[in-house]
């Protein structure tokens, strides 16, 4: 419809990190990106692990492993 509004940012930054924790392989290279992206910029609260799960995605998201994207969509859920 022409009056709906786009989904809020942080809503559907949630709504990704659900799916990063559910069904982490159906991202895109686009979704990796944006929570390691997010993962990183509060560096100071994300582990070390967490951490580098985020530089190793951001340098090769298709190389990521599942259970790295699910650690990501957990910390950006506030789960980490």
């Amino acid at each position: 419809m022409a009056h709906d509004r786009a989904p809020h940012a942080s809503s559907s930054l949630h709504d990704l990190a659900r799916k990063a924790v559910h069904t982490p392989k159906l991202l895109t290279k686009e979704e990796v990106l944006r929570l390691a992206e997010h993962v990183l910029k509060g560096g100071e609260h994300a582990s070390e692990v967490e951490r580098e799960a985020a530089k190793k995605a951001t340098h090769n998201p298709e190389g990521v492993t599942a259970e790295e994207i699910a650690l990501l969509g957990k910390k950006t859920a506030g789960e980490g």
